[in-house]
């Protein structure tokens, strides 16, 4: 290669890299992002010594036919052969073609997130009836245990009174038969000592004697 030829080549890609079209979005506080949409060189021979010919965009699919050294010979969708540097090319669709693929993808798991929470909230909704239906219930047996064991410590109290009141009455039964057995066996005593004092009435005669 001439020194003519390597002095225009230089130039060419000076002018080239400075009007190389980077597209960025800018936030609010200035940061930046390249983005997705950057184009590469292609040359018309495998070296860095071919001239430029053309641009390809970034994201764009191309066939590769050939590769020779760092370069790699592609043809577009329009029948354009050129060629491009192997480095610049990865078997992976970039992420401008991905983002639509991806967008769909992250619908369809929110769908099935949504149909998940809903039948979740649906779940916890019954749960929730189910458990304030059991609490109620178990709020209604605890106050009917209540209630037995008001009713229970009240017959107990019952049932101790009427038994004091028997164990008084079978007393007062003992003190009556003791009494009355006394009375009887002193009536009797006092007969035994009344009935050999008495008079006795004497026989009469038999008037055939």
């Amino acid at each position: 290669m001439t020194k003519h030829n390597l002095t225009f080549l230089t130039l060419g890609l000076a002018l080239g890299l400075t009007a190389l079209p980077l597209h960025a979005q800018e936030a609010a506080d200035g940061t930046h992002w390249v983005s997705d949409e950057l184009t590469t060189w292609v040359r018309s021979g495998p070296t860095d010594g071919y001239r430029i010919i053309g641009t390809l965009t970034a994201g764009e699919p191309v066939t590769v036919l050939e590769s020779s050294g760092d370069y790699s010979r592609v043809e577009n969708e329009e029948g354009d052969a050129t060629w491009i540097l192997s480095d610049e090319l990865q078997d992976q669709p970039s992420a401008q073609v991905q983002l639509p693929h991806l967008e769909a993808q992250v619908e369809e798991l929110q769908a099935e997130l949504g149909d998940i929470n809903a039948t979740w909230e649906d779940r916890v909704s019954g749960m929730t009836q189910t458990l304030q239906s059991r609490e109620q219930r178990i709020a209604e047996l605890q106050e009917q245990n209540q209630a037995y064991t008001a009713a229970a410590d009240e017959s107990s109290q019952t049932i101790r009174r009427l038994q004091a009141r028997l164990d008084t009455q079978e007393e007062d039964l003992l003190i009556r038969y003791f009494m009355y057995g006394g009375g009887v066996a002193g009536a009797g005593l006092l007969v035994g000592l009344i009935v050999p004092h008495l008079p006795r009435r004497r026989k009469k005669r038999d008037r055939w004697f």
